[in-house]
């Protein structure tokens, strides 16, 4: 006997009992279409009709065990999860185009087509495509953020928009550092994850940073470079020669004043040389005999 079904009622029982008997038989050659997140997948049932054959075939697409889009009659009905992002193409391979892609459409889809024949439908093809949708993390980027204080500069590296839940470390010369600030988030829509680290570092040497991003089997990574600038050197240089600019002005000032200074001590000293001159002239000598004693 044929089986009816209803909109909004599970698969006939004899279709639940098609899919895995089918899927046993064709494994060894499915199909597999790779997409990412938020692109559009057409996956083909390999089987032509014509427009006619339609009133005249039942065609199921299921993934593992919930329905997608059936047809029936001619009609097409996509179930609620579908809905607005799901249609058929008849005209080509009877396929399904699925758009906007989730993460949770991962899965095997199953093409079932049944004719009716004397009164039932009997299976007349079978067809399996596996749905791999991925979510891969650009390559992040890396933006600073100032200086937090003197000669320590501040970096960010971020990147979102991929799946399964990442880890982001900092590496310079191959040994992970000391990050701050690490944010990870998850969509709850669409269940994907941004991630985020900030790095201080001390901007009076050079330095070449990895920020890696790891997740499941796979990795991103971003490199920052960093050079000690010429404007730092040439403060440097120029507070060192405002130094020695400094000392050599003290020390010439130093001179100048004990010049000064000896040059102002001179003409004194020569003065007191000049008036102890004098004054030895004034003393007149005294001869023996010269001095009249008393009574003389």
């Amino acid at each position: 006997m044929g089986h009816t079904l209803k909109w909004g009622t599970p698969l006939p029982k004899l279709f639940q009992l098609l899919v895995p008997v089918g899927l046993f038989d064709f494994c060894s050659g499915i199909v597999q279409v790779t997409k990412t997140v938020k692109e559009i997948a057409v996956l083909s049932c390999d089987y032509n009709i014509s427009t006619e054959e339609l009133t005249r075939v039942r065609i199921y697409w299921q993934k593992d065990n919930e329905m997608v889009l059936a047809v029936m009659s001619g009609k097409v009905k996509v179930w609620p999860k579908y809905e607005n992002r799901t249609f058929t193409d008849v005209t080509n391979n009877l396929c399904i185009v699925i758009l906007a892609l989730r993460l949770s459409d991962n899965g095997t889809y199953t093409c079932v087509v049944q004719k009716r024949e004397r009164g039932s439908y009997k299976l007349e093809h079978l067809t399996s495509v596996k749905l791999m949708v991925k979510a891969d993390f650009p390559v992040p980027s890396i933006t600073a953020l100032g200086n937090p204080s003197p000669n320590i500069k501040r970096i960010r590296c971020s990147t979102s928009g991929g799946f399964p839940e990442p880890h982001l470390s900092w590496l310079e010369n191959g040994e992970e550092l000391n990050a701050t600030n690490t944010m990870l988030s998850q969509d709850p829509e669409t269940e994907l994850y941004m991630i985020s680290s900030e790095l201080d570092f001390n901007v009076t040497g050079n330095h070449s940073f990895m920020c890696l991003v790891k997740y499941g089997g796979l990795t991103v990574s971003q490199t920052f470079n960093w050079q000690k600038s010429k404007r730092e050197t040439s403060s440097a240089n120029q507070f060192l020669l405002f130094t020695v600019i400094i000392s050599a002005s003290a020390c010439g000032i130093a001179i100048i004043l004990i010049y000064r200074l000896c040059r102002s001590a001179a003409p004194r000293q020569r003065r007191r040389r000049n008036m102890e001159s004098m004054e030895t002239e004034r003393i007149s000598p005294i001869y023996p005999g010269s001095v009249e004693g008393p009574g003389t």
